[in-house]
């Protein structure tokens, strides 16, 4: 029976989302899953990993582990595979699983598919799609040989499921050494209550049509009260009216919501390529020819200025 390892990741204090999904997805496909936790003082998430469906929990938990380091846990993950006998390893396409996936396929000998968007699964003969040339191409992929299969898979494109109560089976995992080649100097932690923009299922994103920091600021408000994660394109962060952690894009965060508001966003192809995917595409720009027009299920040709006090009057309306 094949067998699926995900690798699960955890941030301040709560297994991601994404992770949940790859869970449930498994779950769904009738499939064989266990999971791999990563971290420092994460044991008491093998319990809800349970819950979503994972028979086995791996853990690797030792305050050594609480930044991600890249030999260590390539090495955990070959570990946890080898003793899983899993025939394959499912991966987020978060910046540690895009780090991983082609690592952990090294180790093993075998090919990987990133940044996958679907998934036709018939026991381990699996075709995938995945957007290429930043998102002007899909292509449908599968692998050419038996054996284990590495995939890294985008977050938002499957549901997770309700969890139901669980009771983990866990195998602690021994903790190899770090890579003596890095030394942490330091750690600087940004407090924020901000939504992750690749676990959010609504996305507010500003471009150059904001006029600049001021503009951006403008429309925030208006992520806040959606209950929103708030982007913005990489000609807004380049220009230093927001921080690059907001970028959204083919050289940002790649996101797939619920829905995707673009505010005097024109639509470069490498946006496109880190937003295509969202299930419902909003746009407001005053250019009736922006590309941004061309992806979009709604479209409002206006002053994004008026557009967003309008914006906000019918979520309170919603609200109250």
């Amino acid at each position: 029976m094949p067998k699926v390892l995900v690798v699960a990741e955890s941030k301040n204090g709560e297994i991601k989302k994404p992770t949940l999904e790859l869970l449930s997805l498994a779950k769904s496909q009738n499939l064989q899953a266990e999971t791999i936790l990563i971290g420092n003082d994460v044991s008491s998430h093998a319990d809800l990993l349970a819950g979503y469906g994972a028979e086995k929990v791996y853990l690797a938990d030792d305050a050594g582990l609480s930044i991600y380091n890249t030999s260590q846990f390539t090495a955990l993950v070959e570990d946890a595979a080898k003793q899983s006998g899993a025939t394959q390893i499912w991966l987020t396409s978060s910046e540690t699983g895009r780090d991983l996936t082609p690592r952990v396929a090294a180790r093993f000998g075998v090919g990987a598919l990133s940044d996958v968007t679907e998934l036709e699964i018939n026991g381990d003969d699996i075709t995938v799609v995945r957007p290429c040339m930043a998102t002007k191409l899909v292509q449908q992929c599968r692998f050419r040989n038996d054996g284990l299969k590495v995939i890294s898979i985008r977050a938002g494109t499957y549901e997770a499921t309700e969890a139901s109560a669980g009771s983990a089976d866990t195998v602690s995992l021994s903790i190899p050494e770090g890579d003596p080649r890095v030394e942490v100097r330091d750690i600087q932690v940004e407090e924020t209550n901000e939504i992750e923009l690749n676990e959010a299922s609504i996305v507010v994103s500003v471009g150059r049509g904001t006029g600049g920091t001021e503009g951006c600021e403008f429309v925030k408000p208006l992520a806040g009260e959606m209950g929103a994660a708030f982007g913005a394109s990489r000609a807004v962060c380049d220009a230093g009216w927001m921080p690059h952690k907001h970028q959204v894009g083919q050289t940002g965060t790649v996101v797939s919501p619920d829905f995707y508001f673009a505010f005097g966003i024109s639509g470069a192809i490498q946006h496109l390529a880190g937003m295509s995917g969202s299930k419902v595409i909003v746009a407001i720009n005053k250019d009736a020819e922006a590309p941004i027009f061309k992806v979009a299920d709604y479209g409002i040709i206006g002053d994004l200025f008026k557009a967003v006090p309008v914006f906000q009057e019918e979520v309170g309306k919603l609200k109250n």
